[in-house]
């Protein structure tokens, strides 16, 4: 992953740190890797500190709310990176779970998009590009 990751975080640090958070949080969650990254790819391009019209922030896009719900309510803690990582990977879970495993329509609650093929297709699109190959 990390060669395809390169353009985006071109430092060599930031990106293993990147991807190893990546892949902590999400076996935390017990979720797909892949899946994550190509979540990530979708939502903020990889992408720290993205902001969607909305006010969702950060690589999950994870919106402030979220913050009373699973922590202190400090919403500026969305953009550091293991902060934003473990709640995206905790949300998602908790939708993939509400949603009996479903991935469709898990994306797209997470999206706010549920029943609309678009976010989840691309989503499991972008999913293909990090799946590992030998």
């Amino acid at each position: 992953m990390s060669e395809r990751l390169k353009k985006k975080k071109p430092d060599w640090n930031v990106r293993k740190e990147f991807l190893q958070t990546v892949w902590y949080e999400s076996k935390r969650a017990g979720l797909d890797v892949s899946l994550v990254m190509g979540l990530i790819q979708v939502e903020s391009n990889f992408r720290k500190f993205a902001v969607s019209s909305v006010g969702a922030r950060g690589y999950m896009q994870v919106m402030p709310f979220w913050t009373r719900v699973l922590g202190d309510g400090d919403a500026g803690k969305l953009f550091h990176m293991q902060t934003n990582l473990r709640f995206g990977c905790v949300i998602l879970r908790h939708y993939l779970d509400r949603e009996r495993g479903d991935l469709f329509l898990t994306l797209g609650r997470y999206n706010g998009s549920r029943g609309r093929a678009p976010y989840p297709n691309a989503v499991l699109g972008a999913r293909r590009v990090w799946e590992y190959s030998a």
